[in-house]
């Protein structure tokens, strides 16, 4: 099995005939996702590739019984088509778009979780459940199909300890990048819950960096619910106080957010963290030999 996305996953791209939407939904369909549709208002009766184009997601649902959604809609307009699909019955929704408004944001967020939509970021690199779906940016080539969950707020640090896994051999049931913003549609708890039910993922890694305080919201949830071992890397020990540090939710606001805290927090409840990548996944590998 897997999270979130599957083979039994039918994306619907929305934003499919811009030039990123394009490119990555065919990519997404080379690693084979069955993308069933796009979605661009006043281009429908089009294709792109063979894959329909409708004017709007309920009607992409109707005709193709699509049941997953990825954002490539410019940021203005990302919340709309957010709203668009919550309200044709779509969920997942993994939204690539960065800039989004945090205000937005807030608003989204309250509106997926009393429908119990699950969402994945904004400014995200996406759901990918190696050899099953890939549902975003996600470089699927240098990832193999295993046992290790992993969930990050970075995309660039995913890729790189997910490769460092495959170069040990081991590989993942599904990768979760949940954003970056300050305000997204996600947790770590979120995420976190769904691999400690998931029958196929035995050990999961945990990416967090500076900023906010999800973290130690994490640790204090891997404490009380969880029973699979877990293993982290913090990114940002070497980070200035008070700037923004590649994403918009990495900033250190007076003593709190600090990779330093996060990795006490963590280390308190028993979690193992690595001070690189590299060890990171050695950390893993040690969990899968012993």
């Amino acid at each position: 099995m897997a999270i979130l996305v599957d083979r039994s996953t039918r994306l619907v791209v929305q934003g499919l005939t811009g030039s990123e939407g394009r490119f990555h939904g065919l990519r997404n369909r080379s690693h084979g996702t069955d993308v069933v549709a796009g979605v661009t208002p006043g281009k429908g009766g089009q294709d792109v590739d063979g894959i329909p184009v409708f004017d709007t997601v309920a009607a992409a649902v109707e005709e193709t019984e699509a049941n997953t959604a990825m954002v490539f809609v410019p940021a203005p307009f990302a919340a709309d088509a957010i709203y668009e699909a919550i309200d044709a019955g779509v969920g997942p929704i993994v939204c690539i778009t960065e800039g989004v408004p945090a205000h937005e944001m807030l608003h989204i967020h309250a509106y997926v979780h009393v429908r119990g939509v699950a969402m994945i970021g904004p400014n995200c690199p996406g759901v990918l459940s190696p050899g099953k779906a890939n549902v975003g940016i996600i470089p699927a080539e240098i990832f193999r199909e295993g046992s290790v969950g992993l969930v990050s707020r970075s995309g660039t640090l995913t890729y790189q300890i997910g490769h460092e896994l495959a170069q040990l051999g081991l590989g993942n049931s599904t990768i979760v990048g949940i954003g970056g913003d300050p305000v997204v549609g996600s947790s770590f708890v979120d995420v976190l819950a769904r691999f400690e039910s998931d029958p196929q993922t035995e050990q999961v890694v945990l990416i967090g960096e500076i900023g906010g305080e999800e973290e130690e919201k994490a640790a204090a949830f891997i404490e009380s619910e969880m029973t699979k071992p877990v293993v982290a890397y913090i990114a940002g020990f070497t980070a200035p106080p008070g700037k923004t540090m590649g994403h918009a939710g990495a900033i250190i606001s007076g003593s709190a957010g600090t990779a330093q805290a996060k990795k006490e927090a963590l280390e308190a409840r028993g979690v193992k963290v690595g001070t690189t990548p590299t060890e990171t996944a050695e950390l893993v590998a040690a969990l899968v030999r012993a």
